[in-house]
């Protein structure tokens, strides 16, 4: 099927699509909400809903709506500044929504989230049913991070982040991650005149690479958050696509069909379940280093076993979750641990004949079962 086939295929067959708006498309790089840019974005949600698909918003805009009430000029200075003009904003920000969908026929629910909540497992759930309950009574649910009490420990980082956590919890099937610019470039447009668009990203490391780092004075991510969470999406299994907000009517022209922005390919096996939960969860307790051969196993769907293992980094106990790298190279899965930080420092690099040997015991056979483990 070729590239163009597939867009217009994932397009239609989407069920439940989570759109993510910026604060820059909000604002048009102003210091106020642009309220056209509400209507049009209810307006075409609206239009799109009526079709039979189920959509959700991830938005930005609380702290640009909050800045003009706390009298603030530019990006508040301070963390207190920024949670109090989010806090001042949200209301604002919602309303707004509010009475743009109103007129549409359409009702609205906010869900304000940090990233303690997705972490733990139990709240993770209760936030996953409750966006499912929305949907099936008709509502929009409409998210943001709730910026006001956010710190860094529990901060998703930006929306773009956010939006592909989203796109995991709720069981989306496609993301759409709304910017300023046509989307992903081979470099940055606004430097160089000699830019050409990518149409369709098939290999992250490869065609990401050029991607821009330039960020507005109203958003607080630049099109590298927004490749990373169509990468996140695409580690779940969801297509992704990123296309400029600015343009009229860029949502009906994307699901009529166009060709518009960038698309994004995911792996071909879509993540369920806990592993989904796992995938994007924030609180990584220490990291597991293994060797090439570990992780030709691993990637082929193989247990982590003591054997492999180069080095033990961090403090953590049964259960928690730990990143696992490659010897020399970056993270590239995460899993649920079965022993504790200080078993798997004297256990590793033995075979399981000399674990038991010399622990007189073994509990489990495996560092990390494969069911308990993500390929990122």
């Amino acid at each position: 099927m070729s590239d163009r086939d597939l867009r217009l295929e994932t397009v239609r067959k989407a069920r439940r699509i989570v759109i993510k708006i910026g604060s820059g498309v909000l604002t048009h790089h102003s210091e106020i909400i642009d309220l056209k840019m509400v209507e049009s974005i209810a307006h075409d949600l609206s239009v799109i809903a009526d079709t039979g698909k189920e959509v959700i918003l991830v938005t930005s805009g609380a702290v640009a709506a909050g800045r003009k009430k706390l009298g603030l000029n530019g990006k508040p200075k301070s963390i207190p500044e920024k949670q109090a003009a989010a806090a001042a904003g949200q209301s604002t920000l919602i309303r707004f929504y509010e009475d743009a969908f109103d007129k549409r026929g359409k009702r609205v629910a906010q869900i304000l989230l940090t990233g303690d909540a997705l972490s733990n497992r139990k709240r993770y759930l209760n936030a996953r049913n409750t966006i499912f309950t929305l949907l099936h009574h008709g509502v929009v649910p409409i998210i943001n991070e709730n910026d006001s009490v956010a710190v860094d420990e529990i901060k998703f980082g930006d929306n773009d982040n956010l939006s592909a956590m989203v796109t995991g919890l709720a069981d989306a099937d496609l993301l759409v991650i709304l910017t300023d610019t046509d989307g992903l470039y081979d470099k940055d447009p606004r430097k160089f005149t000699d830019a050409k668009l990518i149409s369709t990203v098939r290999d992250f490391e490869t065609q990401t690479t050029g991607a821009s780092t330039s960020s507005s004075d109203t958003g607080t991510g630049g099109m590298v958050t927004k490749t990373e969470a169509a990468r996140k999406a695409a580690t779940f299994g969801v297509p992704s696509l990123i296309a400029n907000g600015e343009k009229k009517g860029v949502l009906l022209d994307i699901f009529k069909g166009g060709e518009t922005g960038t698309f994004f390919i995911p792996r071909e096996e879509r993540i369920k379940g806990k592993k989904k939960w796992i995938a994007y969860n924030i609180n990584v307790s220490g990291s597991l280093t293994v060797d090439s051969g570990a992780r030709k196993a691993l990637v082929g769907g193989k247990s982590l076993l003591p054997s492999g293992l180069k080095s033990v980094k961090g403090v953590f106990s049964f259960g928690d979750l730990v990143s696992i790298c490659e010897e020399g190279a970056g993270e590239f899965a995460r899993g649920l641990v079965q022993f504790d930080s200080d078993e798997l420092s004297k256990m590793k690099g033995l075979k399981s004949s000399e674990i038991v040997g010399r622990f007189g015991k073994k509990d489990y056979d495996e560092v990390i079962h494969r069911d308990d483990m993500v390929i990122l």
